[in-house]
């Protein structure tokens, strides 16, 4: 019989001990020698004859169990098997877990490279002139809450997300739905979890102190210190917001740590001739005192001023893998490292994810418009050519079904021999869209950026395994 490795990829931990991420799966597998020799001599495109390797080894026994184990693990497999079938989507209508609440379509920074109000917005419009009410009512809020209410089964658990524009234009309807989301979770057993994106210029005391009480996740659209975040990050009449959100962070922070409220997290938008990462990540969390930062490259179409070009990833992913030093060096001492990115690509690659689609918009997540029209995510909001129907009506479900299942990776014959589908499943439908005019196409654009930040997660889990394995413990109760 033809035997051959499946799709994976191979990394090493600390003193030379190697590990196998098998693609198919998503498992990962320590290999000792002969499994490692079983592996590599195996991996060929036509396969080998497994009795006649056998024949080769002095030890036939030991290769034999050893052969038979990584048959049985789903590593080696017969050349030419037909891939184990697989739902195309689960059971739907499929339950929603997360509404993204769209409260305005307002903005008071024009931040140069915004995917919504910026050249590449879906919208039509003049900066943040966009097509809908500028706000969100409290009655559409509250219908919103009802929608998710009814559409999340039986699920005890249920989030709520503020988005804009600036979402904070609209603090009325934001305190609207928390208040009506309460009673309503109440009547329905379920717990709501509340979180929110801000660029931070109305953090007022009032503001404050209502989204800590309530224990919002809180997210701070910044790009980092003063010169970064005023590069592309300005007021209309083009005065730059750091001075102004600088204070207001702070006392976010010290009121948030002093209530024990739930982390609070910068996001930053990396631009072409950003500052390094390393030097952001250090500001924004000793200087200013965020708990966590996840870096995210820019949103952009080709020609844009700001894009990150193949020579912009490279550079961002050595940057990361200096990151990535500090936090293996957290790790090793048992602490928590705030580097958004790579801890959640552990966390994905400890606990076996293995996605059939990118996220879950579309599946568990859905987007309201200030109109309470659905959309796949928040990026899709106005987006008529992807509304999924309204919080009134209910979900579209033929779109939906339609959607996903033309979405799904295995339709992406691109991604076919990626050993990084299971973590990516093609990437982004906003930014495919915006680069492809085809939200299910796979982003070919960045697959060396996934598969080297992919690349860097295993390494950095095979270093942290095999010096504090204890470490990822952390991640086994969520």
């Amino acid at each position: 019989m033809q035997l051959r490795t499946v799709l994976h990829r191979r990394f090493r931990g600390e003193r030379g001990l190697e590990f196998v991420y098998v693609a198919t799966s998503a498992a990962i597998l320590g290999l000792d020698s002969l499994a490692h020799s079983i592996v590599t001599a195996f991996d060929v495109p036509e396969g080998l004859d497994a009795t006649a390797w056998l024949e080769t080894h002095s030890d036939r026994q030991a290769a034999e169990t050893a052969l038979h184990d990584l048959i049985d693990l789903g590593v080696i497999r017969p050349v030419g098997e037909p891939a184990a079938p697989r739902a195309q989507l689960p059971p739907m209508p499929f339950p929603l877990a997360t509404l993204v609440l769209n409260v305005t379509n307002k903005c008071n920074l024009t931040c140069t490279y915004c995917y919504e109000y910026g050249a590449d917005r879906l919208t039509n419009g003049k900066g943040s002139e966009g097509t809908g009410k500028a706000r969100m009512t409290d009655d559409t809020a509250r219908q919103s809450i009802d929608f998710l209410m009814r559409n999340s089964g039986d699920r005890p658990q249920v989030s709520i997300t503020f988005f804009g524009g600036e979402t904070l234009l609209n603090f009325p309807a934001i305190v609207a739905a928390t208040e009506y989301a309460e009673e309503r979770a109440r009547a329905h057993r379920k717990r709501v979890h509340y979180s929110l994106t801000t660029n931070a210029t109305l953090l007022t005391d009032e503001v404050v102190d209502f989204l800590t009480k309530h224990r919002f996740g809180i997210t701070v659209s910044i790009d980092g210190d003063q010169k970064e975040q005023d590069r592309h990050r300005t007021f209309r009449g083009g005065t730059g917001s750091f001075e102004t959100i600088a204070p207001r962070i702070k006392h976010l922070v010290a009121t948030n740590k002093a209530r024990k409220g739930r982390s609070i997290g910068a996001r930053v938008t990396l631009t072409a001739g950003a500052a390094p990462v390393a030097d952001t990540y250090r500001f924004l969390t000793q200087e200013l005192g965020f708990d966590e930062v996840g870096f995210a490259p820019v949103t952009a179409g080709l020609g844009r001023s700001y894009a990150l070009g193949e020579a912009g990833y490279e550079r961002l992913l050595r940057e990361f893998g200096e990151l990535a030093e500090d936090y293996v060096a957290a790790a090793n001492r048992g602490d928590a490292h705030g580097f958004a990115n790579l801890g959640d690509l552990l966390r994905e690659l400890h606990q076996g994810v293995n996605k059939a689609h990118p996220c879950g918009a579309g599946l568990g997540l859905l987007g309201v418009s200030t109109e309470g029209e659905l959309g796949l995510c928040h990026r899709f909001v106005e987006s008529k050519s992807h509304a999924v129907g309204h919080v009134s009506t209910g979900i579209d479900e033929a779109f939906r079904t339609t959607f996903l299942t033309k979405a799904h990776v295995d339709q992406k014959t691109d991604c076919t021999q990626c050993f990084a589908r299971p973590l990516c499943a093609g990437g982004c439908y906003h930014e495919a869209h915006v680069r492809y005019g085809d939200a299910t196409r796979a982003n070919l654009h960045y697959c060396e950026w996934i598969r080297g930040f992919v690349d860097l997660g295993l390494a950095t889990y095979g270093r942290i395994l095999t010096t504090n394995p204890k470490y990822f413990a952390r991640f086994e109760s969520s």
